[in-house]
């Protein structure tokens, strides 16, 4: 039997009868009345409350100096810099799936990138805090920008915090500016449909005076393409930008020159995951099964395994490399991830990363909604799993024997973690309450374009 093929065409995503009126209903009826409040009312009294422990462990790091971190000697880099890489990689997949299949022109993406863009804006808002945590005065972390000032200051480019006020500040002004102007027809279209005044002003706020015009559609596809181009190099350039982070260090285990295709591979899985689970629950509270598909579905299904697929790549080199340099501190670091104190970490992220991953090839997974959101989810908590793996035992093993130690995350490292959850829950859930979170213009031009309409 013929293999399904990553098809061009949108008409095995979309019902064939599916109508303008009926895309109209779902993407901007539950701006008017959401289809399930009891489950957004929890989504957000969820978030608030992890938001609110976040800025309570933000208060005490504050007062309190990093110190309440499980940073020591010899492990100058825990939950930080972890969770940092954690937090950025995820946003790259929301990249991917706006930006490159946009150039490429794969139709099914229309109602998946924006939940997807969100995200990539949500994640490395959280990201990008860590970093700012982590400074000994955070309320100065603008002494990192590189601008022209009185005192005649400027930042040390050879640090890793003018690496990452870089990457995140490039990253973030493409990631805001593709969702914004990527979504301004359907603000347009939402201020035209808003039931009182102060909706109007919002959503007219949004749409930048769109009135659809010839001219107006011209200069919306230039400057997406532009954006398109300028955040695809990103999702290589910030990727790789921080495995420097690492081989720039004299940690034994950090030297492969796979780092950056490593990190990049890793960073879009992990990001998949993200998306795939937020797709379920975004069809699921708008109820708009009609629009984000089974056929959808599967295919993020399809491109998790392929991506995992290229990170267990990267897992076998990791391997393989020590025994083939032959440097007996290498094997060392080795071994101490297999079977050290963190060999949690490492068999973690086989399990989950790898075989957990295989139920993706059974298209009864695929396809259904909360047995793909479970391997999403055991891919979150692999992809966590092995930051963790590649960051604590290295440090813990230094060249001198008499510097080895041990590295034990506090309680505050772990509520500062749970907590940026919040910061990640709150402004999506009220982006899904508020907003379009399906481009339903170019679900529309997509049904017209396959049906030969004019």
């Amino acid at each position: 039997m013929q293999a399904e093929p990553l098809l061009h065409d949108t008409a095995h995503f979309l019902p064939k009868d599916l109508s303008d009126a009926q895309v109209s209903r779902q993407v901007f009826g539950p701006l008017q009345q959401f289809p399930r409040p009891v489950a957004w009312r929890w989504l957000f009294g969820l978030g608030v409350a992890l938001l609110l422990m976040y800025l309570g462990c933000a208060a005490v790091l504050l007062a309190g100096g990093i110190g309440l971190w499980g940073n020591d000697q010899p492990v100058h880099w825990g939950f930080g810099i972890l969770n940092y890489i954690w937090w950025l990689g995820i946003g790259h997949a929301g990249t991917f799936i706006s930006a490159l299949l946009l150039l490429i022109e794969r139709p099914w993406r229309h109602t998946l990138n924006r939940l997807a863009e969100l995200m990539t804006l949500m994640a490395v808002i959280c990201a990008a805090l860590y970093p700012i945590l982590h400074l000994g005065r955070p309320w100065l972390f603008y002494w990192t920008m590189p601008y022209p000032n009185e005192m005649g200051l400027w930042p040390q480019f050879k640090s890793p915090t003018a690496w990452d006020m870089f990457a995140i500040l490039s990253y973030l002004t493409v990631s805001l500016l593709f969702l914004w102007v990527g979504a301004i027809p359907d603000f347009a279209t939402a201020r035209d449909r808003a039931s009182t005044r102060m909706r109007q002003v919002f959503y007219g706020l949004l749409a930048l005076g769109w009135r659809c015009s010839q001219r107006h559609w011209a200069l919306w596809r230039q400057a997406t393409r532009v954006l398109a181009l300028l955040a695809i190099p990103l999702v290589f350039a910030v990727s790789s930008g921080y495995s420097f982070l690492l081989t720039m260090g004299t940690q034994s285990g950090w030297h492969s020159t796979l780092f950056p295709a490593y990190f990049v591979a890793g960073a879009v899985f992990s990001g998949f995951a993200m998306v795939v689970l937020l797709a379920i629950v975004v069809r699921w509270m708008l109820c708009i099964e009609s629009l984000i598909t089974v056929r959808h579905l599967d295919m993020l299904g399809r491109l998790l395994l392929a991506t995992g697929w290229l990170t267990a790549y990267g897992y076998l080199a990791d391997l393989f490399m020590p025994f083939y340099s032959g440097d007996p501190h290498e094997i060392d670091v080795l071994l101490t991830r297999l079977g050290g104190p963190h060999a949690w970490s490492f068999w973690l992220a086989i399990l989950c990363n790898v075989g957990v991953l295989q139920a993706l090839w059974w298209r009864q997974v695929r396809r259904h909604p909360s047995r793909l959101a479970l391997v999403a989810v055991a891919v979150l908590l692999g992809m966590w799993a092995e930051r963790f793996m590649l960051l604590v035992p290295p440090q813990t093993r230094d060249l001198l024997v008499s510097s080895w130690g041990d590295y034990s995350p506090t309680r505050w490292d772990w509520a500062l973690f749970v907590g940026s959850f919040g910061m990640f829950l709150v402004p999506y859930s009220l982006f899904l309450r508020y907003l379009p979170m399906v481009s339903a213009f170019e679900v529309k031009q997509a049904l017209h374009q396959e049906r030969g309409d004019d």
